[in-house]
């Protein structure tokens, strides 16, 4: 059997929080890949109350650890796409996921809202995976 647990690092990148009620971004935390190959970004959708509500998802990349140079991320870049991980009002309680495969070191996940004025619970977590040294520590530090 193969061992995932070992080999990868999970990161918090919209922590779960109180519903959000309006169109504000959830501008995720940047992602450093230094030690990881692989990036997928998984998405949890909670309750999505408001009936007409969607939630783009915007991936972008850069070298600066701030990401002043942040620049949306190529299709070819990714692994699934943007549309596919969008949730609209009728996903309730269902997960999605985008992967990176760029180059760039530093990688930050955006959720936009558009149409919400009902309550929309939403997190979001890194796994970063394929480590260069491995095993990844447990509790993820």
């Amino acid at each position: 059997m193969t061992d995932v647990f070992h080999n990868i690092h999970p990161v918090t990148v919209i922590a779960p929080a109180a519903a959000t009620t309006d169109n504000t971004p959830l501008v995720g935390a940047i992602i450093d890949r230094k030690g990881f190959d692989a990036l997928t970004f998984v998405i949890a959708a909670g309750d999505l109350a408001d009936a007409d509500a969607t939630f783009a998802v915007l991936v972008e990349d850069g070298d600066a650890a701030n990401l002043s140079d942040a620049e949306p991320v190529a299709d070819a870049a990714l692994l699934g796409t943007e549309a596919a991980a969008r949730l609209t009002f009728g996903d309730d309680n269902e997960p999605r996921k985008i992967g990176y495969r760029g180059d760039k070191r530093y990688v930050r996940l955006t959720i936009t809202p558009s149409g919400n004025s009902g309550d929309a619970y939403l997190a979001a977590i890194a796994i970063l995976g394929t480590p260069h040294v491995a095993p990844t520590a447990n509790p993820p530090v």
